[in-house]
C-alpha cells in the first residue's frame, strides 16, 4: 500500500484529471488527494473500488501489483496493432485479429488499449470486407453512400467504441486516434453535424503536437523538430489534394492527373535525394490513382509510365529495413529520423499493387481496370511486381 499514492497520481496524470475532479467524484476534499499522493495518509478502505472504477482499472493494477498482467494487455494490443496494419487495405487476417481483440478484452475487461484496438479493427475491417462507396451528389459532386455504409455492423460497433473511449481518455495519442477515426466515421455514415462538433474540439493546426514539438527545442534539436513537422505537413498536404479531386468528379481526367502528379512531386521539395523513407508507400499509392485518371485522359503510355514509378516507390519501401538510413538525407530533413528499422517482416507492398490498384475507391474503377488488363503491359506489370 506504500505506492498508493503515487499510483493515484500517474493515472491522474494518465488520464489528465485533476485532484478536484477525483475528489468530486469521491466525494472528498482536493486536500485528501494531494495528502494521499504525497504519501501523508492512504484513502479509507471503502474508498478503493471507487477509486479503481474512476480510473477504469482493477484493485489490482490499482496497487500496482499487476504488472506483468500490465505488460501482457500492452503486447496483445501491440499484436493487434501490427495485424490491423498487415490487413490495410487487404482482408488478411481480419477475421482472427478481431477475434483476438474480443479474447484479449475478456480477459482485460475494460482496457483501454484494448478497446482501442478492437475498435480500429472494426474501422479497417469495415473498409476490406465492404470497401468505401461514393456516388454522385444532385451538385455533381462525389458524395459518400451514407446508407450503404451505416448498413455495415463492423463500423456500427466501432463507433459505439471509440464514443465510449472518448468519456475517458482526455488527452494523448490514443484520444487523438480515436477522434481521428470516429471522425472518418461519422463522416463515412453521413454524421455531418457531429463530425464537426468532434472538429470544434480540436485545436487548430498551430496548437497541434507536431507543431507544438518545434517550441520544445531550439538549435540542433529545433531543427529536427521542424524537419519532421514539414514532412508531416507535406503527407497532408498530399492527402487533401487526392481528396479534392477524387470528390471532384467533374475535373476533367488530364486535370486531375496532373494535380495528383503535382501533390507527388511535393516530397520532392524536401526530399531532394528522392529518399522518401515510409512514405515511399503513400507515393505508390498515388501513383496508381494517377495512372487512372491518365488512362481516362487517354494518355496510355502515362498510365503505365505511372505504374513503373508506383512500382519503384513500392519497391524502396519494401528494401527498408534496419540497414536503411536512420536519418534523411536531404538538408531539410537530415536530422529527421527515418524510423525504418521499425518496420517488421510483412508481405511484400509491391505484390499488392495489381489487386489494390488504384487504392481508392473511384466511379469507374472496374471498366478502367478490366481495359488496362487487356493491354499487354499489364501483364508485364504485374510479373514485375512479384519480384
Amino acid at each position: 500500500m506504500i505506492r498508493l499514492g503515487e499510483r493515484i497520481k500517474e493515472l491522474r496524470h494518465r488520464d489528465g484529471r485533476t485532484q478536484d475532479a477525483l475528489a468530486a467524484e469521491l466525494g472528498v476534499t482536493a486536500q485528501a488527494v494531494s495528502r494521499w499522493e504525497k504519501g501523508i495518509c492512504y484513502p479509507d478502505l471503502e474508498a478503493i473500488p471507487s477509486i479503481a472504477n474512476y480510473f477504469s482499472v482493477s484493485i489490482d493494477e490499482l496497487f500496482g501489483y499487476d504488472n506483468d498482467r500490465a505488460k501482457k494487455a500492452d503486447a496483445l494490443a501491440e499484436r493487434i496493432d501490427e495485424m490491423i496494419r498487415q490487413n490495410n487495405g487487404k482482408d488478411v487476417s481480419m477475421d482472427a485479429c478481431i477475434a483476438l481483440a474480443r479474447e484479449a478484452l475478456i480477459e482485460f475487461p475494460g482496457n483501454e488499449k484494448l478497446t482501442l484496438s478492437l475498435a480500429s479493427a472494426l474501422f479497417t475491417a469495415g473498409y476490406v470486407r465492404h470497401g468505401e462507396h461514393h456516388k454522385e451528389g444532385d451538385d455533381g459532386y462525389s458524395v459518400y453512400d451514407t446508407e450503404r455504409h451505416r448498413t455495415y455492423a463492423e463500423w456500427q460497433e466501432a463507433v459505439k467504441l471509440y464514443e465510449k473511449l472518448l468519456l475517458s481518455l482526455h488527452g494523448g495519442e490514443m484520444r487523438q486516434k480515436a477522434v481521428t477515426e470516429l471522425s472518418q466515421l461519422y463522416k463515412n455514415m453521413g454524421e455531418h453535424e457531429t463530425a464537426l462538433l468532434l472538429a470544434q474540439s480540436a485545436p487548430d493546426i498551430s496548437a497541434s503536437k507536431i507543431m507544438l514539438r518545434i517550441n520544445a527545442f531550439d538549435g540542433k534539436e529545433e531543427v529536427a523538430a521542424s524537419g519532421e513537422a514539414l514532412l508531416d505537413l507535406v503527407l497532408h498536404s498530399t492527402e487533401l489534394i487526392e481528396s479534392i479531386v477524387r470528390t471532384d468528379i467533374r475535373m476533367p481526367p488530364n486535370i486531375a492527373a496532373q494535380m495528383i502528379g503535382n501533390a507527388a512531386g511535393m516530397f520532392d521539395l524536401v526530399c531532394t535525394d528522392r529518399f522518401y523513407g515510409k512514405s515511399s508507400a503513400w507515393l505508390a499509392c498515388l501513383q496508381m490513382l494517377r495512372s487512372y485518371y491518365l488512362w481516362l485522359a487517354g494518355e496510355k503510355d502515362g498510365a503505365f509510365s505511372a505504374l513503373d514509378t508506383a512500382l519503384e516507390h513500392a519497391a524502396a519501401y519494401d528494401g527498408l529495413n534496419e540497414a536503411s538510413p536512420a536519418f534523411f538525407t536531404s538538408p531539410l530533413l537530415r536530422h529527421v529520423k527515418t524510423n525504418a528499422g521499425s518496420l517488421r517482416a510483412q508481405s511484400a507492398f509491391s505484390a499488392e499493387l495489381p489487386d489494390v490498384w488504384p487504392w481508392w475507391c473511384v466511379p469507374k474503377r472496374e471498366p478502367v481496370k478490366n481495359e488496362m488488363q487487356a493491354d499487354a503491359r499489364w501483364d508485364e506489370w504485374v510479373r514485375r511486381t512479384q519480384g
